[in-house]
């Protein structure tokens, strides 16, 4: 009886050491997720738009509170970008060793949803100019949100398998391009440390739910908004010889831009150039003074950049001087400072590292190598100018098989990111972003 008794007791002693032992990003995964889709369809149905993230803040930071984490709140508020501060960032200690940022993004996009769900956005605000939209989250981060507070949960309850800090970032304004700038310039790394490492993740609107996408080096481009004033003379449209018509002159402009990709620049360095809004002239018959014309010019390299911003200069002013535009009318290109958004640049042996803990976690199947894109995401401003801090931003799919499948043979295009059609598969989405942060985090910070 004695030695029946003493069994029963180091069971009871063991079996709840061999449970902990067990728990692993999937098991947490997987009991989360309920209370992880119920976070997620609120934040979902209650979208705010850039530098506007208040409510969705204050959800962040009581989750961040109920984690544990040691909670700081209202940061990069940024005058120029109109930027409020509403960055939340919560730290969870456990010992010495490597400090590790995770990044969620909060904010939304000024679209009126129509995908029909019955939690969708019915969300109308004000934007910076104060005009009426319909805001929704039209880019996922509704599902990085979740998957964000997901992670946070499985590493308070794992905290036997890391050691070191962990900076948790909720940041604004990731559609504008200068939320991590501001959380940045108001101290981020001063005040709770430089990171070893920086990890992030985005939905991904063509790869399968239950995979992991990632790119090894350049994964985004560099963001530049280029604004171009044409200067002309104007006068009456039946007299277009007593004039420099500026109309004239941003055609050819626009046509002449593209050869800098065909004929200035390498073809193994991409290149961008759109020119996405153009305005000039009043009237039919009235050949205006002036066109002004956006730019978005999207590249990788920083020498190709200022190679390729300068080259839009020359032209916009060549031209003009070649159509008899005087040298005080000559066109003004304004390349705007606090829009530049960085390349994202995922570190080559950190990405590797990664990938084989994906693959362990995921399965071989599920964790694929994707092209690069010119598409820009402001997570690049933590790794420094330099990317001397080791970063890597990975894809989530977001889209059912089946579905994928039925768009490609009839030809059709998927819904993409920024669509007013576009959502991500809740569940798997959220549960692989889980899986992948929290085991990405364990393998950076492990005993």
């Amino acid at each position: 009886m004695k030695t029946v008794s003493s069994s029963i007791v180091l069971l009871s002693i063991l079996l709840p050491a061999l449970a902990i032992a067990q728990q692993t990003p999937q098991s947490f995964a997987d009991t989360q997720l309920p209370s992880l889709l119920a976070i997620y369809k609120d934040i979902h149905s209650h979208p705010e738009l850039s530098g506007h993230e208040e409510r969705t803040a204050l959800l962040i930071a009581k989750e961040l509170r109920a984690a544990g984490c040691q909670v700081t709140e209202h940061l990069g508020k940024y005058e120029n970008a109109k930027l409020k501060g509403y960055g939340v960032v919560g730290v969870m200690k456990n010992g010495d060793g490597p400090i590790v940022l995770v990044r969620t993004d909060m904010d939304a996009l000024p679209v009126e949803e129509e995908t029909g769900l019955p939690y969708a956005s019915k969300t109308v605000a004000q934007n910076d100019e104060g005009k009426d939209v319909h805001v929704m989250h039209a880019c996922g981060h509704d599902a990085h949100m979740a998957a964000f507070i997901g992670t946070v949960r499985a590493l308070a309850k794992l905290k036997d398998q890391w050691h070191g800090t962990i900076v948790f970032v909720a940041q604004p304004a990731e559609e504008t391009g200068n939320g991590a700038r501001a959380l940045l310039k108001n101290g981020l790394y001063e005040k709770f440390g430089k990171p070893n490492f920086a990890l992030g993740f985005h939905d991904k609107a063509d790869l399968e739910t239950g995979h992991i996408g990632v790119t090894e080096g350049y994964t985004y481009a560099n963001v530049d908004s280029v604004d171009v004033t044409v200067r002309g003379v104007g006068g009456h449209g039946a007299y277009p010889h007593k004039t420099k018509d500026p109309v004239v002159l941003a055609a050819e402009m626009i046509n002449d831009w593209q050869t800098i990709a065909s004929r200035e620049n390498n073809p193994l360095d991409p290149i961008v150039i759109t020119v996405g809004s153009i305005h000039g002239g009043t009237k039919r018959n009235i050949i205006s003074d002036e066109v002004k014309m956006q730019l978005t010019v999207r590249t990788y390299k920083s020498d190709v950049r200022e190679r390729v911003l300068a080259a839009i200069e020359q032209i916009a002013k060549g031209i003009a001087a070649a159509g008899g535009v005087p040298p005080e009318r000559a066109p003004i290109v304004t390349v705007s400072k606090d829009e530049f958004c960085p390349a994202t640049y995922n570190n080559p042996e950190l990405t590797k590292r990664l990938i084989a803990v994906w693959k362990t976690s995921l399965g071989n199947e599920n964790v694929k190598i994707v092209d690069p894109t010119m598409g820009g995401e402001d997570f690049s401003e933590y790794s420094l100018p330099d990317h001397s801090i080791p970063a890597v931003d990975f894809h989530i799919g977001a889209v059912e098989p089946a579905k994928i499948a039925e768009y490609k043979q009839s030809g059709k295009e998927l819904p993409s990111l920024h669509s007013s059609k576009f959502a991500p598969v809740p569940e798997p989405t959220i549960r692989v972003g889980i899986i992948g942060m929290t085991s990405a985090v364990l393998e950076l910070m492990k005993k």
